[in-house]
């Protein structure tokens, strides 16, 4: 028989109606012949009525990580609940199945708890249970420190559990069921015309992911395309008969023709700083981004260009807007250290990807993208590039213009 791992999120589970949906699903594999194991989020709003708890207890005592160990010990039982809950409704139709938590596997992490990662996963117990026919049901999201508490993989850590246990167990493919039927050209709300991709590669989804699609978390796209773990998006909310499609993600050698682009992935989270009249001279560029690292600041374009007083430069980028506070106060503390004149900050700015592995052999991706824009009248504030991707910022009023403008410019409507 072979072995399949399929994944819930919070939507799919967020009641007992949609627990009972799911096992349905669930049925079907293990009625078709698989040797299953269930990857389970906490309910939809489960999780964040367990993070405003952790929240009134109030910060840590100065140099004491206990209380992240705690919030762990909290946060967990969400995913622990649905999996008692979907293993009691298995049991329930007839099935052999029981709930897994992360420490019975075990699925070892490191000691970083509230983002911890996945060091080893020992798969021999739960290898066996499923080929001798009992369906797993496992809390995701979660593992054992070695000091034998529970640890978090971060918030959307139960696609990183799915993809990690599925690699662990050298499953055929992961299933990862969300509320959306796969991954599409750009964002179905912005327009009409975004059509499912059939097939992504690994490369392009990690992209995606990594610039603001949330179909699927960064961490576990990763570790699928270091694996090689081949993936399928799909929706829980089809009928368990009438399963859609939906979207494979696989190696790029899986995929007989590749588009040249396939997707407009747009970002409306992101910030921008520009710190005006740095003094142009080695070193300090490398301090204004080792306080912000220090601050625990992630960056993502830079841009230097030459300031108006001679022998002065102005260094700006962008991070996330949560994080923006944080890196406006990193670098004021440090002002005469590093010796600018002043910084500005905006938050009405929103990120665009145009993201394919066809631009690895193919021209012009570019030079569509920018006379797109400039025949719209969108300025573009900053640019940076990778092998498959070219992001551009822009202001976030245009940005769903963009989105649309950019869609039909690549005719990303055909199906190629």
């Amino acid at each position: 028989m072979a072995r399949i791992v399929m994944k819930f999120g919070g939507t799919s589970v967020a009641n007992m109606d949609r627990i009972r949906a799911v096992s349905a699903i669930v049925r079907r594999e293990v009625d078709n012949g698989h040797s299953v194991a269930v990857i389970v989020s906490a309910m939809a709003g489960e999780t964040n009525r367990l993070v405003s708890l952790c929240d009134e207890v109030g910060p840590p005592a100065p140099a004491l990580d206990a209380r992240f160990v705690e919030y762990d010990a909290v946060v967990a039982t969400g995913e622990q609940v649905t999996a008692g809950l979907l293993a009691g409704v298995m049991q329930n139709l007839g099935y052999r199945a029981r709930s897994w938590q992360g420490w019975q596997i075990p699925l070892k992490t490191d000691q970083s708890h509230g983002q911890a990662r996945i060091k080893e996963i020992v798969e021999d117990h739960i290898g066996e249970a499923i080929d001798q026919g009992e369906i797993a049901i496992v809390s995701g999201f979660q593992g054992v420190s070695p000091e034998g508490r529970v640890a978090t993989l971060g918030r959307g850590g139960s696609d990183t559990s799915a993809v990690g246990l599925a690699a662990a167990i050298n499953a055929v493919r992961c299933d990862i069921y969300t509320d959306v039927d796969g991954v599409y050209t750009t964002d179905p709300r912005i327009t009409k015309q975004a059509r499912r991709i059939e097939k992504i590669s690994f490369e392009e989804m990690l992209e995606m992911a990594s610039v603001g699609a949330k179909v699927l978390q960064t961490r576990s796209v990763e570790l699928a395309m270091a694996y090689k773990v081949p993936l399928r998006v799909l929706s829980s909310f089809d009928q368990p008969d009438a399963q859609g499609p939906g979207t494979l993600i696989c190696d790029e050698d899986d995929i007989v023709e590749q588009n040249i682009v396939t997707a407009v992935t747009p970002d409306f989270h992101e910030a921008s700083v520009t710190v005006l009249a740095v003094p142009d001279e080695p070193g300090r560029a490398a301090l204004i981004f080792t306080k912000l690292a220090e601050a625990n600041v992630n960056i993502d374009m830079i841009v230097q260009s030459p300031s108006r007083e001679q022998g002065f430069a102005n260094i700006s980028f962008t991070t996330k807007e949560v994080d923006l506070d944080r890196a406006v106060e990193a670098l004021e503390v440090v002002k005469s250290e590093i010796g600018f004149n002043a910084l500005q900050s905006d938050r009405n700015v929103a990120k665009i990807s145009v993201i394919g592995v066809g631009m690895k052999s193919h021209a012009g991706v570019a030079s569509t993208m920018f006379k797109t824009l400039a025949d719209k009248g969108i300025n573009i504030q900053n640019i940076s590039t990778s092998e498959i991707k070219i992001s551009v910022l822009i202001n976030s009023d245009a940005a769903e213009y963009a989105v649309r403008a950019l869609h039909d410019a690549y005719e990303l409507e055909k199906v190629k």
